[in-house]
């Protein structure tokens, strides 16, 4: 059976935990999109880790790790988290590369930095990962796939091509010095080495782990809002953040995932530029952000402080409905119960009129949000276990969502921890 654990808003909503505590009775979990520019943190026994390119599974004796070919896969970045993980602890995971997969070059990193520095007060916000330069060489076909290591003759006619045009912007653009293709084939070869151990046809793996019955987890980065096609472009990702595009980014067929859980936050929160409707300020919001999460709402990669905001049923039903979400799983609950009074985004008011279905940019950028009030439940809800032994007031916030987003809460995380987790009703 192949599930996915995707995210419903911003992304930072808590999918590394979920991945994590699902990853106990799966075979195989694998990332299918995005790159290094965001992280997953994680809290087990062996400590607190933030990852962000090795799945949330990993730390598992029993699962392997797949980097699908839909990753952006920067390899010194994967080589040293993979060391910092065994230097704390935990067991050698056993890990496979897909020989498809492409590299994020030394130079898109240097590209990512120069535009958003050309860009000034205009900048998309980028984690200067290199990701949108990787993506943009992806699609203009003039990206470099782990299988091209190997033929080191071949790679080196067409590393002297790609710099050609490298070079006219970095002169021409951005005023930097040329790129040397001897100097970055030596990079290259030590990329090689690197990622060796690793690389197989990670599609005919999970081709045979699925006629064999196996669970595969598929992990996506960030969530609905991100996607290029149906999020708040251009202030969105490069890579498809869909569970959709999860059978594209691991080489399976699509009819073969049977259950989406969408994670959504109980509140909202978002790195980067950007429309972010029910957004909060001040005090209010530097309050939630130092009790959200694990520690505060910092970026797991940048440690950037997150945009704060209050739940949004618009956001959220329409991130689940593009999702496909068959569960919903809502985190981080234990953090609201500081509050006498929990507001909720319900509609947006745009031009004077309200919708609850989520607009393209342009108009979303005129939202307003409209906010319905629900009674806290002012007190500690960690260490609970069930359910029905949630004070009254939580379980009616949890309903009311529930309600307004139109898809059933399964899973409640009330705390960082693996064993922090309420069933609702037993996903399937």
């Amino acid at each position: 059976m192949v599930k996915a654990v995707v995210g419903a808003n911003w992304g930072d909503e808590g999918k590394g935990k979920i991945t994590d505590m699902l990853a106990e009775s799966a075979d195989y979990i694998v990332r299918f999109q995005g790159g290094a520019n965001a992280g997953h943190t994680i809290v087990n026994k062996y400590g607190k880790f933030a990852l962000h390119t090795l799945p949330s599974g990993i730390f598992y004796e029993h699962t392997t790790s797949i980097i699908g070919n839909g990753v952006a896969l920067d390899i010194p970045i994967l080589c040293k988290e993979i060391q910092s993980i065994v230097e704390k602890g935990v067991p050698m995971p056993k890990i496979l590369v897909s020989n498809r997969a492409q590299i994020v070059m030394p130079y898109h990193v240097l590209f990512d930095q120069y535009e958003e520095e050309r860009l000034g007060k205009q900048s998309f916000g980028s984690t200067k990962s290199g990701i949108a330069p990787f993506y943009s060489d992806k699609y203009a076909k003039i990206g470099v796939q782990v299988s091209e290591l190997f033929d080191e003759e071949r790679l080196y006619e067409k590393i002297q091509g790609i710099l050609e045009k490298k070079n006219v912007m970095l002169e021409h653009l951005y005023h930097k010095p040329a790129l040397n293709v001897d100097e970055l084939m030596e990079t290259l070869r030590e990329y090689r080495e690197m990622i060796a151990p690793y690389v197989v046809d990670t599609s005919v793996v999970l081709g045979n782990a699925i006629k064999e019955n196996k669970t595969i987890l598929l992990e996506g980065q960030l969530g609905t809002l991100k996607d290029p096609d149906h999020g708040i472009y251009p202030m969105v990702t490069s890579s498809s953040t869909l569970a959709a595009y999860g059978a594209i980014g691991a080489g399976i067929p699509p009819y073969e995932i049977k259950q989406i859980v969408t994670v959504c936050k109980a509140y909202s929160s978002a790195v980067g530029a950007g429309a972010f409707v029910s957004e909060i300020f001040g005090e209010e919001a530097d309050e939630l952000r130092r009790r959200g999460g694990d520690g505060g709402e910092y970026g797991a990669t940048t440690g950037r402080p997150r945009r704060m905001g209050w739940f949004d049923c618009v956001a959220s039903k329409y991130g689940c409905r593009m999702q496909g979400t068959t569960d919903v799983a809502f985190t981080v609950l234990d953090v609201l119960g500081y509050l006498d009074e929990i507001p909720v985004c319900v509609g947006y008011e745009i031009d004077g009129e309200v919708t609850t279905d989520f607009p393209v940019t342009h108009l979303l950028e005129k939202a307003k949000p409209v906010f319905k009030v629900l009674p806290g439940w002012k007190c500690e809800i960690r260490g609970i276990k069930e359910y029905d032994k949630l004070p009254e007031n939580c379980k009616k916030y949890v309903e009311f969502i529930e309600e307004q987003i139109g898809y059933p809460i399964t899973m409640i995380s009330n705390g960082p921890g693996r064993d922090d987790i309420i069933y609702r009703k037993q996903a399937e």
